[in-house]
């Protein structure tokens, strides 16, 4: 990860196992993430490949979504499925949201 840096943000997630996941660099001054974007962390293991770190941006505040140490090379592969379910879920929850608050404004008019 260049310096600076405090992870990438997840932009996409493709759904072919050898597709991209498309990041971007998130600076160290960066504020929180936002409700429902993920940020990856991932440094060299003590030993062998990568240690790889998911946090989910939630309303209040950042959870530690999942690790993965000591992942192999190709870790991208490895996180795919885990990034691409938790996205959508979120996404789901976001319509879900949405159309809850639009049923209760029609309500109250």
């Amino acid at each position: 990860m260049p310096s600076g840096t405090r992870g990438a943000l997840v932009q996409r997630v493709s759904a072919l196992p050898d597709g991209p996941l498309d990041v971007t660099w998130l600076a160290v001054e960066t504020p929180r993430l936002p409700l429902g974007r993920i940020r990856l962390h991932w440094e060299p293991a003590p030993l062998d490949g990568w240690n790889v770190t998911a946090h989910l941006g939630l309303a209040t505040s950042e959870v530690h979504l999942a690790s993965w140490p000591a992942a192999p090379d190709d870790w991208p592969r490895l996180v795919r499925p885990t990034l691409r379910e938790v996205l959508g879920l979120c996404a789901a929850l976001a319509v879900a949201t949405a159309a809850i608050n639009l049923s209760n404004r029609i309500a109250q008019v």
